[in-house]
């Protein structure tokens, strides 16, 4: 097996924590006989050490020339420098990124999407980066269609993340994407993080503690996993977790950050791409399992999702041969 090349740039002022991610995530996602599936390596533009927001150096193992040679090249966060304050590229990192095979995928964590931005790559596309920057982000590269809540924007090549955090999940989504659900699952147990959060970064956005003398809906969302395959109607929901409609949506979201209904469509597509990885059950049979009814609503939304049908999906990620 030949492990997929993944250079992690960093620059001056990167945050510390970006840069771990990577190695972490993509250095835990193995195969059965515990094969790597990626080789990560970190570079800087010109080869030479990098100080960290946090104060060190890091000393590279590469240099730019590691870019030419990356299938995914990954921009780690940065605290400042001329993306974040001019909207541009010093040069010698406008000639590093310049160097990346045109074919190379692109990702960039929490404020990383400031270089990916000053560098043109992101204008009209969908990206994410850090809340707290969003502003900024949106005077300096207003081409860019910013979305300030979700986790991470997948973008097809391009694929953006939030803040600090949101890191891992677009890393573990790039793992589900390229090997499956299990492998990203097990990479996930092996880094010790959950495999998939629910909701965006607006629930981490500063705002008024929700009303004390409510009530978690967390129970309430544990019981819905488990009756995936039944009608889940806002009112039912509600009445499960004791709360009126208008209580129990208003909660909902200042728990998870999305709708209960944007929640649902989350877990059943992630149900279903499950069952279409480990069991050989009819497509019909997925469908009602997940709680989408019929196999052409199923197919809407997944492809909605992932860009694939349910059949090209259980193709390309199934365990059991079929």
């Amino acid at each position: 097996m030949i492990p997929h090349e993944i250079a992690v740039l960093a620059l001056n002022d990167v945050v510390a924590f970006d840069l771990g991610v990577p190695t972490q995530i993509f250095g835990a996602a193995r195969d059965d006989d515990d094969r790597r599936f990626y080789r990560v390596r970190v570079c800087t533009p010109d080869g030479a050490p990098v100080r960290t927001s946090g104060g060190f150096l890091v000393q590279p193992g590469e240099g730019p020339e590691m870019l030419a040679e990356a299938d995914t090249v990954v921009v780690a966060g940065i605290h400042g420098g001329a993306p974040m304050t001019e909207g541009r590229l010093e040069p010698v990192v406008a000639e590093a990124l310049a160097r990346r095979r045109p074919d190379a995928r692109l990702m960039s964590i929490c404020t990383g999407a400031f270089v990916l931005a000053a560098a043109g790559v992101l204008d009209g596309r969908r990206a994410a980066t850090h809340w707290y920057h969003a502003d900024r982000f949106r005077a300096l590269y207003p081409k860019v269609r910013l979305d300030a809540d979700v986790l991470f924007v997948d973008d097809g090549d391009v694929l953006t993340s939030a803040g600090v955090g949101a890191g891992i999940d677009l890393c573990l989504h790039v793992v589900r994407r390229d090997h499956g659900t299990e492998v990203a699952n097990r990479a996930a147990r092996r880094s010790v993080v959950p495999p998939w959060r629910e909701g965006g970064q607006s629930q981490f956005i500063e705002r008024p503690l929700p009303d004390p003398t409510g009530t978690s809906t967390a129970a309430t969302r544990a019981w819905a996993l488990g009756h995936l395959d039944e009608p889940l109607s806002l009112a039912r929901l509600a009445r499960q977790a004791g709360m009126s409609v208008r209580t129990f949506t208003r909660r909902f979201r200042e728990e998870t950050g999305v709708s209960p209904a944007q929640w649902l469509l989350g877990r059943r597509v992630e149900e279903a791409r499950r069952l279409l990885e480990t069991t050989d059950l009819p497509i019909d049979r997925v469908a009602a399992r997940a709680g989408f009814g019929t196999a052409t609503s199923m197919r809407q939304h997944l492809h909605a999702a992932v860009g694939v049908s349910p059949t090209a999906y259980r193709r390309t990620f199934s365990r059991t041969g079929g």
